[in-house]
């Protein structure tokens, strides 16, 4: 039982932060207001700024790790930082 929870808590937590990479990369956005139950609404909403948070750490990390380098869009060849 604590294990499926714990799957599922990640699996959620993942989602969400894949949907905040949509959001940064798109601007699009998933809206929980649309969601009429209040208890659920914050719930997502509480998964979505756990995504939030996660994906700045995450970029926060990759942009210091040697084994990633910032390119523009469209000029593959070009880095920006070595």
């Amino acid at each position: 039982m604590l294990g499926k929870l714990f799957h599922y808590s990640a699996d959620a937590i993942l989602i969400a932060t894949i949907l905040a990479g949509v959001k940064r990369s798109t601007g699009l956005t998933f809206n929980p207001s649309r969601i009429e139950n209040a208890a659920l609404r914050s719930v997502v909403e509480s998964f979505l700024g756990i995504g939030e948070w996660l994906f700045d750490k995450s970029i926060g990390y990759v942009s210091t790790s040697e084994y990633f380098e910032r390119r523009r869009n469209g000029n593959e060849n070009r880095v920006l930082r070595e």
